[in-house]
Order: C-alpha cells, then structure tokens, then sequence
C-alpha cells in the first residue's frame, strides 16, 4: 500500500462518520462531511497525478 492509498481509505471513513446520524449533530449540516469530502477530492487529485 502508498501513502495516497493510506489517505485516501482514512479520508473515506473519516467522511463516512462525519455524516450526521444524531439529532443534535443535524443542525451542523453539511460543513464537516463537506470539507473532508473536499479534502478527499484534492488528495485523489494529487494521487492520480503522482504528487503523492
């Protein structure tokens, strides 16, 4: 396994568990599961052009 493989299964799961699932974490709305997803967008980006 590379770096970026490594990163890329942890960004997944850490989006994975930012989706709200209880009613006080609703009101958050998308922000934290968006900017990871963000996140995981910019780091399949750097893998695919082998920065990583």
């Amino acid at each position: 396994m590379t770096l970026g493989t490594i990163i890329i299964i942890l960004l997944i799961l850490l989006a994975i568990g930012a989706i709200p699932a209880w009613p006080y974490s609703r009101a958050w709305g998308a922000y934290p599961s968006g900017i990871i997803g963000v996140v995981l967008v910019i780091v399949i980006i750097l893998v695919l052009m082998r920065v990583f």
